[in-house]
């Protein structure tokens, strides 16, 4: 089989036209041709007036060696990798000792499910409920009903991924090609086959919830346990060692061997961790707000006459802009055709987040534009001074948003100019509970107001219209990433209590969907190996 990248074709192609390109790309007859599959698709939109597709394929042909040896100075032709995923190992018989996995979240959920693969029958703790019902609480409190600071958007089954727009990809290396375990499990579950081929796959939150109710029972189906409103109070260390666990329902877990998989927003698990002595340190994170304009500018500016096409989609950005304050504005967690979502996990705090269906139809576009903060300049003082910055934040929110859980909001125009808002215009805003318009200076640090009034008309000139007045930016976007790192070694081990894994977002290993996913099944096949080495 031969890999093919690099392969540029007009949007508008027909059928045949991959096949005639490959023909021709390799100079071979169409009878010598045997097989080809789409491996990616992604599109160059830099000139929206000829999008161009742009193709990796794998293709059999007759005589591979001979047409392989025609392109040996060609890196756009090669021997397409092994992907299959190989299980490192298999849990002896009898194996009396399960492992525990905490939270179930995209991490917690591939930890367990690649531990009950390998046969070590998982126990999963979550504290919150199951998807379903945890949907009814979040969807509840987004119509005004009250917050469960235990079911919501950051806890419960399938975690803070499950209400946002679903997105699979990363910047991270994955030598490894577990990427593409987490998406044929994906789609074993139910999730579009397009996922394995397009660019940027998503999900969207509908899709999700039924595919992490399919994948918990296959966990189950193999011989694993997930206990739900469980949540672990303290851990059990003995001279470093990790002996089990201590639960909220006032029983004991005995286990040597726990995934830590809570999420970013598990500050309760951070402050018992640290105050048992496991060792944590702060990391940089991001504040801001979400932004909000009409989609259909969006795919204006990105596409042009193209807009709409059915391939191209909803359209994306990605911005950055360096300050001359010397700070880094960015966008985070683009959700194309989306909306603006109250996900506070705690009473008396507002924190905003986006999420998008698959469909993408929605009217508005949104995204975090965020200020990047770091321990040594922002929260020097403890390594879980993020934790109190992140919460002084939100109860701003709270306060300024007028107690109620609705938001503060702000036309663009008048965040620029430095005045109150007082009626809104074009763009509506998304976001339930609901907004109050005020003046965002009052919810930020002065520093996140001048460099987001700097990046803000820098960004107009990548995106014509991103500066319009009427556009919206609702506060505050706090949880952008964990705010602490609990540092492990290259055994995935804490590096002070041996027996602990600390996996996934919550413990600053990952940032989405995707790359929790792939840090689950990391840390899952460290914890096999160590678990089958010990018993030998």
């Amino acid at each position: 089989m031969l890999r093919l990248t690099e392969i540029k074709l007009p949007l508008d192609h027909n059928d045949d036209a991959i096949a005639q390109a490959v023909i021709h790309k390799l100079n071979i007859s169409a009878a010598q041709l045997t097989s080809l599959s789409v491996f990616k698709r992604g599109y160059d939109a830099r000139n929206n007036k000829d999008i161009q597709l742009i193709y990796t394929l794998d293709v059999a042909v007759q005589n591979e060696e001979q047409v392989l040896a025609k392109f040996a100075h060609d890196q756009h032709v090669r021997v397409a990798p092994d992907m299959t995923y190989q299980f490192v190992a298999q849990a002896p018989a009898n194996f009396a000792e399960r492992p525990v996995v905490v939270g179930l979240g995209p991490c917690g959920l591939f930890a367990a499910l690649i531990l009950a693969q390998m046969g070590f029958k998982p126990i999963v703790l979550e504290r919150g409920k199951a998807v379903r019902e945890r949907t009814k609480d979040t969807f509840g409190f987004w119509r005004k009903q009250p917050l469960n600071p235990e079911s919501n958007v950051q806890f419960g089954e399938g975690g803070a991924g499950t209400f946002s727009d679903g997105k699979l990809y990363s910047q991270i290396k994955d030598p490894k090609h577990y990427g593409r375990k987490v998406l044929h499990e994906f789609v074993a579950a139910g999730a579009p086959d397009e996922i394995m081929y397009v660019s940027k796959p998503h999900i969207g939150t509908f899709k999700l919830v039924n595919m992490v109710e399919k994948m918990r029972a296959q966990i189950i189906a193999l011989g694993g346990e997930v206990r739900f409103s469980t949540r672990v109070e303290k851990l059990d260390i003995q001279a470093g060692q990790l002996q089990g666990l201590f639960l909220s329902d006032d029983d004991y877990l005995a286990s040597q061997h726990v995934v830590l998989a809570v999420g970013h927003s598990a500050r309760d698990t951070f402050e018992a961790l640290y105050e048992q002595g496991v060792y944590i340190e702060a990391k940089p994170f991001s504040v801001g707000f979400r932004i909000e304009h009409e989609q259909s500018m969006i795919d204006r500016c990105r596409f042009g006459d193209n807009a709409g096409n059915p391939i191209l989609g909803a359209a994306d950005y990605k911005l950055v802009h360096h300050c001359q304050n010397g700070r880094t504005v960015y966008s985070f967690c683009m959700c194309p055709g989306g909306t603006v979502v109250a996900a506070a996990s705690e009473e008396g705090r507002v924190v905003t987040n986006g999420m998008s269906q698959y469909s993408r139809h929605e009217r508005n576009a949104n995204s975090a534009i965020v200020v990047g903060i770091t321990p040594e300049q922002d929260f020097p003082s403890h390594p879980l001074a993020g934790i109190a910055l992140q919460r002084s934040l939100e109860e701003l929110a709270f306060k300024v948003g007028g107690e109620n859980y609705h938001a503060p909001a702000q036309l663009i125009g008048d965040f620029l100019a430095g005045q109150p808002s007082q009626a809104l215009g074009e763009v509506l805003p998304s976001y339930t509970p609901g907004i109050t318009l005020t003046d965002l200076s009052q919810v930020v640090p002065p520093f996140v107001v001048e460099a987001i009034r700097e990046a803000i008309p820098a960004f107009d000139r990548q995106i014509k219209g991103f500066a319009k007045r009427d556009g919206l930016l609702t506060g505050v976007e706090t949880r952008t990433s964990s705010p602490i790192c609990i540092k492990r070694g290259q055994d995935m081990q804490s590096i002070n209590v041996k027996g602990l894994y600390p996996a996934g977002e919550g413990a600053g290993y990952a940032g989405g969907i995707w790359s929790a996913g792939i840090d689950g099944i990391r840390v899952a096949e460290a914890l096999a190996l160590a678990m089958v080495s010990e018993r030998q």
